[in-house]
């Protein structure tokens, strides 16, 4: 719960109180990994907070993946605008490894955001910060070449490139398989 904690009041500082309830309303949960946590069709019920562990979120073109983000500590995990709106989900959550998280039942977490007013600041906060970091992955994709592109994730997240397969890295920088392998073997990093 420290981790959950201290990684919303980095975000934004709560009333300790407002902080303390809001967080033990959250339960642990252990998922092995390659576990289909949410797929198409069926709604998350659930907003998750990674304590160990790595998921993709992705979706199927011709059977194909087409890997949209990586969740790992200290962050939110889960499709989130299912979980937000209550639709069915249009992707799959799955654990590349296995995975310790915590997690709230959207209830709860909608219960919670309208009995204490700077619980929905923080949310907004949480849009805001998600919202910057979709308009900057799209830039990314769109403005900058395969090797910028790799380079940008290699600083951003070193340690995924030992933990999670090189295509799969491959799909979310959208770059073809064969020619990632031959960047990988050609950047310096």
């Amino acid at each position: 719960m420290d981790q959950l904690k201290k990684f919303l009041s980095d975000i934004y500082k709560l009333n300790s109180e407002t902080l303390d309830e809001y967080t033990s309303h959250w339960s642990e949960c252990t998922i092995p990994k390659k576990t289909i946590m949410t797929e198409p069709e069926r709604t998350e019920r659930y907003i998750y907070f990674v304590n160990k562990g790595i998921q993709k979120s992705y979706y199927l073109n011709n059977g194909k993946q087409h890997v949209l983000f990586f969740a790992y500590t200290p962050s939110f995990s889960g499709v989130v605008e299912s979980f937000l709106t209550q639709t069915p989900s249009k992707y799959y959550l799955e654990t590349i490894t296995d995975s310790k998280l915590l997690r709230l039942p959207y209830e709860k977490h909608i219960q919670l955001i309208e009995q204490y007013r700077e619980l929905e600041t923080l949310f907004r906060k949480i849009a805001e910060q998600f919202l910057l970091g979709i308009i900057e992955r799209h830039h990314q994709l769109m403005a900058f070449n395969a090797e910028t592109r790799f380079k940008s994730f290699v600083q951003r997240s070193p340690h995924l490139l030992n933990m999670v397969s090189q295509k799969d890295i491959a799909s979310y920088l959208r770059i073809d398989a064969t020619n990632f392998s031959k960047l990988i073997n050609r950047v310096k990093i």
